[in-house]
């Protein structure tokens, strides 16, 4: 699970107007399209922000920097670990929204079959969409936006059973707040996404 992740909001209209075989070429390009790199290496990485792309379609995709995960998928896919270890003592209707929530992100669910990948997205064939986390068109964000909205204002009543049973000192996500604060980032990701009209798409380096 030595996996890292990059999770970026794109303007739709201009992944749209190639065909789901293009788009991942076309948005690797964009990120990469002068030899400085992505972000403006000038300025300090300032995390639970945005990154700054440069070259010519700067102004259509933006990559957030997740609070305390280095980077790391490995966050994410402990978060989901730890709901699961905490959901059947959850409140059945927080239950519901963030079950919906964490399976449209990170979360396998129970049996590890969820997708994260919305069909025509992306191209089916997997040798063209290696890398490919997270894929989320535009109504489907704005669905995941909702529940995260539901969630926000029941989620610090989670805290004693997650304590109790989700706890793990040292270990990724190992507590509440630090769990809170990954799904807070996620719902500040959704937002703006929702604001703009854009996808979301989470790319391993």
């Amino acid at each position: 699970m030595g996996v890292d992740i990059s999770v970026l909001i794109a303007d739709w209209s201009w992944l749209g107007e190639v065909s789901p075989e293009a788009r991942l070429t076309r948005l690797r390009n964009a990120w990469y399209a002068d030899e400085t790199g992505l972000c403006n290496h000038d300025a300090p990485v300032i995390e639970g922000g945005w990154c700054r792309p440069r070259g010519p379609r700067s102004a259509s995709f933006a990559v957030y920097e997740f609070r305390g995960t280095l980077g790391s998928f490995k966050a994410h896919f402990w978060a989901g670990e730890r709901w699961e270890s905490v959901r059947d003592h959850a409140d059945p209707l927080l239950r519901g929204e963030l079950d919906a929530l964490l399976l449209g992100l990170i979360w396998a669910g129970p049996d590890g079959g969820a997708e994260h990948v919305d069909p025509g997205f992306f191209c089916d064939d997997p040798a063209l969409t290696c890398g490919v986390l997270l894929a989320r068109s535009p109504d489907r964000v704005r669905d995941l936006a909702g529940a995260w909205e539901r969630v926000r204002p029941w989620l610090g009543g989670l805290r004693a059973a997650y304590g109790e049973h989700a706890a793990v000192p040292q270990g990724w996500v190992g507590d509440f707040d630090t769990f809170a604060g990954l799904l807070d980032d996620w719902g500040r990701v959704l937002s703006e996404a929702v604001r703009r009209g854009w996808g979301v798409v989470g790319l391993s380096e």
